[in-house]
């Protein structure tokens, strides 16, 4: 199995490396991730993935997009549902297409690590995409190894986002605060 293994961020990588190497599938790293705003954000977040799969051995590959107009352009009209609609899809069929183009004949996300992503949503497109560009892909519900991999990610000083990437999952993170704000 040639595995290209989509990846979001460093630290929701470490469990998923981990789990892949002890069934002895050796991933490489595939970043392609236009929904992370702002720039900084990005680079931070680009930048932690490098060196961490450099001090692992694990070959990466960087797709850079930083994306930002596409990503307002295909969001801005259904705000909600902008995770399964387009930042999944985008980064999901992205993946495929590469591996489809490189020679790899799996493929998978980090993704399948968070407990806060919509499982589901994942799953089907990866297969969508699977059975669209004649590749497999690999299912893995790495949710139960979520906090042991954060905090390795901790210890490893890995940086550590705080939100899931977009400025609207930014502004979901402050949600509560900003009701609070507006009601004084």
């Amino acid at each position: 199995m040639k595995l290209l293994l989509h990846t979001c961020c460093a630290p929701c990588s470490v469990y998923c490396i981990k789990s892949l190497r002890q069934e002895e599938i050796e991933p490489t790293v595939y970043w392609f991730n236009p929904n992370i705003h702002p720039y900084m954000e990005y680079k931070a977040r680009r930048d932690t993935l490098k060196e961490y799969t450099k001090s692992i051995g694990v070959q990466a590959i960087f797709d850079e997009n930083y994306g930002l107009r596409e990503f307002c352009k295909n969001v801005i009209n259904d705000l909600e549902n902008r995770c399964v609609k387009y930042c999944y899809r985008i980064r999901l069929e992205q993946t495929a297409k590469f591996a489809k183009e490189n020679g790899y004949d799996t493929f998978s996300t980090t993704l399948l690590i968070s407990p806060y992503q919509n499982h589901e949503a994942l799953k089907q497109i990866g297969e969508e995409m699977a059975q669209k560009y004649g590749l497999t892909f690999l299912y893995r519900d790495f949710r139960p190894g979520f906090r042991e991999g954060q905090n390795e990610a901790r210890e490893l000083g890995l940086y550590m986002q705080k939100y899931c990437g977009c400025v609207f999952s930014e502004e979901d993170r402050y949600k509560k605060k900003i009701e609070k704000d507006t009601e004084t």
